[in-house]
């Protein structure tokens, strides 16, 4: 369960994003996996910045943090991926970058921070064999990586 769900001081927790984010420039905020749907993660800070927030779904906690604090260092560094960019992670995986068509939506609390105006962008990351969602060979068929907006191949 999500620590929106469990604890009803919204307002604190919000009030500990915004003292993170001032620390540190940007959090990951991580969502478990119920049921059918996995877990995934997004930034929250980049959009101080002016810049779109970061997005992963369907892996453990743990890599998608790395994942998403490693590009986040690089886009503060240099500048944000585009739509249909595919990159190759140090030791990660090939990801293509997808913009999301609702941020607002799946980033409750960055968009509490910043407004329902955010924008941000998923990696949607390739299985072991390089084969992404749209594939219907991916993950040998049994998905699990939610994509959050259209594919925007170059």
């Amino acid at each position: 369960m999500c620590f929106e769900c469990e604890n009803r001081d919204r307002s604190g927790y919000l009030e500990r994003l915004r003292g993170g984010v001032a620390a540190r420039g940007w959090l990951v905020q991580g969502v478990e996996g119920a049921g059918p749907y996995p877990p995934w993660a997004y930034t929250i800070g980049l959009s101080g910045y002016g810049l779109p927030e970061l997005v992963v779904t369907g892996l453990p906690a743990l890599a998608a943090g790395g994942l998403l604090n490693n590009l986040a260092a690089q886009v503060l560094r240099g500048s944000p991926p585009t739509a249909g960019e595919r990159i190759q992670l140090p030791d990660g995986p090939l990801v293509e970058v997808v913009e999301l068509t609702e941020p607002s939506v799946h980033l409750v609390f960055a968009a509490a921070l910043y407004g329902p105006e955010i924008r941000a962008l998923q990696l949607v990351h390739a299985d072991a064999q390089g084969r992404f969602p749209w594939s219907p060979d991916y993950r040998d068929g049994r998905a699990g990586q939610p994509v959050l907006g259209p594919r925007h191949a170059h």
